[in-house]
């Protein structure tokens, strides 16, 4: 519902309210009708899909003589997001307690079917083993955690945990939380979100790492360090190496929330 300004009710029945809105985008004037829960009684996606109205017009579609149906959602309530997400965790446990991370967590890889949901798209999932890199570059960027955003090859499952909170961030809000445009956008989008990471928050070497860039991209000239002075940095002493160059973004994937459960159906206005 969040695409539409609700502009003023057109009438209430025993069934819900007629609204007349207005679409954000495009401008469009539509009729929402919004059906009553404890008429609804509903407790799946397909069974809302199968009322007669909603199956009716869906069927019906295209005709000058017939209502046109825009769009039919379901709201989510907290309920339904809580038992969600327990399901995934549930799921997630599960595989990481047998060694294996999944690597691209994202609304578009979760099953819902009568409320039970399945983690499914396991293809860029790989097996934890401690001190051994991660090769490839994996997740979908809006749910990609800071750490691989950054370059790291040395990461574990807790990759994953990123991507259910803000997965269990968008079951609430109802719109993406983290839509950065690429690798440097999303790092921007994280950094207004939870603020600015502490010192506390990075190992050494990167720690080390951030002072060298620091220092090499000063605003004067003169006070950038030469090849040999940096090359002293302790940055370069120890076992710090340098990291990882932070990979080009991939490109935009469609998105898509999980199925929204309040019935809705949006009209045209004749």
């Amino acid at each position: 519902m969040e695409n539409y300004w609700f502009l003023k009710p057109l009438g209430e029945g025993s069934f819900g309210v007629v609204w007349k809105a207005l679409h954000k985008v495009t401008g469009e004037i539509v009729a929402i009708k919004q059906l009553k829960n404890e008429v609804l009684r509903l407790t799946s996606w397909e069974e809302f899909l199968q009322m007669a109205e909603v199956e009716s017009l869906s069927q019906l579609k295209s005709h000058p003589n017939i209502v046109n149906l825009k769009q039919a959602f379901m709201e989510v309530d907290g309920t339904a997001s809580l038992e969600w997400c327990h399901q995934i965790l549930l799921g997630l446990d599960h595989m990481h307690k047998n060694g294996w991370c999944h690597r691209d967590l994202k609304p578009d890889n979760l099953l819902v079917k009568q409320g039970v949901v399945k983690i499914g798209d396991l293809g860029s999932a790989k097996k934890i083993q401690p001190g051994i890199p991660f090769k490839d570059y994996v997740t979908t960027r809006w749910y990609r955690a800071p750490e691989v955003l950054l370059g790291s090859c040395f990461y574990d499952s807790k990759v994953d945990m990123w991507a259910v909170g803000v997965i269990l961030a968008e079951m609430f809000n109802l719109r993406p939380l983290l839509p950065g445009q690429n690798v440097e956008d999303q790092l921007f989008s994280i950094c207004r979100v939870l603020g600015s990471p502490t010192m506390k928050s990075w190992p050494e070497g990167q720690i080390l790492a951030g002072q060298l860039i620091t220092s090499l991209l000063s605003w004067d000239p003169a006070k950038r360090p030469t090849a040999a002075e940096a090359l002293k940095h302790p940055f370069f002493v120890g076992s710090h190496r340098i990291p990882r160059a932070i990979p080009r973004a991939i490109p935009e994937r469609h998105h898509h929330i999980l199925p929204n459960i309040g019935g809705i159906l949006a009209q045209q206005i004749l």
